[in-house]
């Protein structure tokens, strides 16, 4: 018996609004992803602080080659390593992808135009933190991983003696042009993580009055501190000669 297809019953607006919404969870859902992922990229990246190991080796060294063989003989050598950089992609991919469609479609109702009050226009934090701040965040994520995944940017003066992990993050810290540009990067980061983790709580259904709000907000900028201050620690520490070859 042939059967027919029954039409949508949704109206135009109601279909954007279903979409929005969509595009929202999926923002909200990759976002709170990359947060974790920092939370523990930064945890490892505290290994610098921990000096060299019982056999000589520096513990960051130590903590690098086990990222690479984690999963073996299950997983094939950096195998859990490329399931974690392909997850990843995907939800950099999702997130920005998120934030261009709720992007254009905000700028579809209001025209192309900013609200202007008393002859000034009025921008918003999130329109400082959160647009230009995902694009210098999405920059140094390239730039990060041409520095310390491939080596195509050489941060660490082409010195014959960085040939391991450890090596060439104290080389390259040591040059104030790199934290500097370091520093811009990771402040850009909790920026938009304090912005963006209390707007993911509320789309997933987390804001339910003031109070809730009040404590979202707290718990936001207390993740975007613990992910800025992990993160700056070890670089600061190098540069000031707390950490050296």
């Amino acid at each position: 018996m042939a059967t027919t297809t029954q039409p949508s019953t949704l109206t135009a607006r109601q279909k954007a609004l279903k979409s929005t919404v969509i595009a929202k969870f999926v923002m909200a859902g990759s976002g709170i992803l990359m947060a974790l992922f920092l939370l523990v990229h930064m945890y490892g990246n505290l290994k610098v602080f921990a000096g060299k190991t019982a056999d000589g080796q520096w513990a960051f060294d130590v903590y690098a080659h086990h990222l690479r063989v984690m999963g073996e003989p299950i997983l094939p050598p950096e195998g859990l390593l490329w399931i974690t950089r392909v997850v990843l992609l995907v939800a950099v991919i999702a997130h920005f992808a998120s934030a261009f469609k709720l992007w254009a479609r905000a700028k579809k109702a209001v025209g192309g135009k900013r609200y202007a009050s008393g002859g000034r226009v009025q921008r918003s934090y999130a329109s400082y933190t959160m647009r230009w701040g995902g694009v210098v965040i999405l920059l140094f994520i390239i730039a990060h991983i041409l520095q310390f995944t491939t080596h195509t940017i050489d941060t660490w003066g082409g010195d014959a003696a960085a040939s391991t992990p450890f090596e060439r993050l104290v080389l390259s810290f040591q040059n104030p042009l790199v934290l500097i540009a370091y520093v811009i990067a990771i402040i850009a980061v909790g920026l938009h993580l304090t912005h963006g983790l209390w707007s993911a709580f509320a789309t997933l259904g987390a804001n339910t009055g003031a109070k809730a709000r009040a404590n979202l907000n707290k718990l936001a900028v207390l993740i975007a501190l613990v992910i800025v201050v992990g993160f700056l620690a070890g670089p600061f520490a190098i540069f000031f000669g707390g950490i050296t070859l």
